[in-house]
């Protein structure tokens, strides 16, 4: 079963179309390691274990008949529960909708779905997703499966939590300020967030339209190797005519880019909050490894990064929670008072224009600053994964991704390093615009290089 639950999506799909395993062994293998470790993480919190069994059995009979379903004939998978599923209870983790039986599947499990894929279930995520732990008051909190008095992560902490742990092959995150990347480097796993635009956010319960920082919201995978996720971004990018941000913009293949003319570049510090002294050997050792393989390695930042906290944190309460209110009460859901708090924040439209613009020089600047380089090595947090109920002692640090929700860039996630206590240390690697190949070839050449994922003793 170890060889199974621990697979890669590639390799899964490559046995299932040469006959060699079957989807039925695949899903049974997958629920019972989640049996085994669902309850000391409560990371999946929605079950279809018959159906899904029942589905392998239709995959693998197909399949007997020279029958294919897609490139993800048979494999299964499970869904952030953000994301709508048809005939699974979506709570999107707010109380409202406790019981919300979706009529139809958002748009990127509409396409994991059409390739063959199988949902297992759903996996835990806070409120509306707008937290950095996951937590909520319908199903509790997420623990890391490398320490469990620690945290999975924010927003897709249930998803990284059961891939890292071998419950699932893969996962389907959203990221409005580090929701894919943080888990990705609290548990020790690999995710991408794409370039704002490039995947339709259609039945997230964050939809598109919410106003000044729509494009904070991307949707991208999470799994154990960065092949996957190369596979994986391939079948949910594009437009589906509903979400009006999507750009039908030509996917590059990693394959397709040649690491010796890259410029990288790397920084340690942000100037918001200084990593862990482990955290930053890291990233200089990541960015190390690359000289010799690429055209240029300089440690650099724009200096305007130090100011990405304040910025980010102002544009997502000027509304005075208008977007999020408006989110609560689609769903049903009263208000609590700690949502509530950022109407306090309220500001006047000339200070909201204000932020606007600085929003727009910010990102003019960063990519000015980018026209020198075509990557960037950093910290995808300045800590590693946190005790629970410990996530405002430590908020600064979650500057590190926040800086690429507002510029909108592409940026991977891998992990290359392990701390004192044993837990996951990842990087982020960021591409320029549209250059989700670029952060992946680097992804898969720190991958090889620093080993990636790795089994957790749960």
């Amino acid at each position: 079963m170890s060889e199974l639950i621990y697979a890669s999506v590639v390799a899964l799909a490559k046995a299932i179309k040469a006959k060699k395993i079957s989807s039925v062994e695949i899903v049974q293998a997958c629920l019972k390691r989640i049996d085994e470790v669902n309850p000391k993480l409560n990371a999946v919190v929605q079950l279809r274990a018959d159906e899904a069994l029942a589905e392998a059995r239709a995959a693998d009979e197909a399949l007997a008949r020279g029958e294919s379903r897609g490139i993800l004939h048979g494999i299964p998978m499970t869904i952030k529960d953000s994301f709508d599923t048809a005939r699974v209870i979506s709570t999107g983790g707010t109380l409202g909708r406790k019981n919300f039986v979706p009529e139809k599947d958002a748009t990127i499990v509409t396409r994991l779905k059409n390739e063959g894929a199988i949902l297992l279930g759903k996996t835990n995520t806070p409120e509306l997703t707008l937290d950095f732990e996951t937590d909520n008051v319908i199903y509790g909190r997420t623990n890391n499966p490398y320490d469990l008095e620690r945290s999975s992560g924010g927003s897709s902490g249930g998803a990284a939590a059961i891939i890292a742990s071998g419950g699932a092959p893969f996962d389907i995150g959203s990221d409005y300020g580090g929701s894919i990347r943080l888990p990705a480097h609290f548990c020790g796993i690999a995710g991408i967030k794409p370039t704002s635009g490039r995947v339709p956010r259609t039945g997230h319960i964050v939809p598109f339209a919410i106003g000044a920082t729509d494009a904070y919201q991307a949707v991208g995978p999470l799994a154990r190797t960065v092949d996957d996720l190369v596979l994986l971004l391939g079948i949910i990018a594009g437009p589906d005519w509903i979400d009006p941000t999507i750009v039908p913009m030509p996917r590059v293949n990693p394959d397709d880019v040649d690491l010796s003319r890259l410029r990288v570049a790397f920084y340690t510090d942000n100037g918001a909050a200084t990593p862990t002294p482990e955290i930053m050997q890291t990233v200089k050792e990541v960015a190390k490894s690359l000289e010799g393989h690429v055209a240029s390695v300089a440690e650099d930042r724009h200096q305007r990064m130090e100011e990405t906290w304040d910025l980010w944190t102002s544009l997502n309460v000027a509304d005075g929670g208008f977007g999020t209110r408006e989110i609560l009460e689609k769903a049903g859901t009263e208000p609590s008072p700690r949502r509530l708090r950022s109407a306090e924040a309220e500001v006047t439209g000339r200070e909201f224009g204000r932020l606007l613009r600085e929003m727009d020089l910010f990102r003019s600047q960063m990519l000015g600053f980018m026209a020198n380089y075509d990557v960037m090595i950093c910290a995808a947090n300045a800590n590693v994964a946190i005790p629970h109920g410990t996530l405002m002692d430590h908020f600064a640090g979650f500057s590190y991704t926040a800086t690429y929700n507002l510029t909108g860039w592409p940026g991977a996630v891998v992990r290359a390093g392990t701390s004192p206590e044993g837990l996951p240390i990842g990087v982020q690697i960021v591409a320029n615009p549209w250059r989700e190949d670029v952060a992946l070839k680097v992804a898969q050449f720190v991958e090889a290089t620093f080993g990636g994922w790795q089994k957790p003793s749960l």
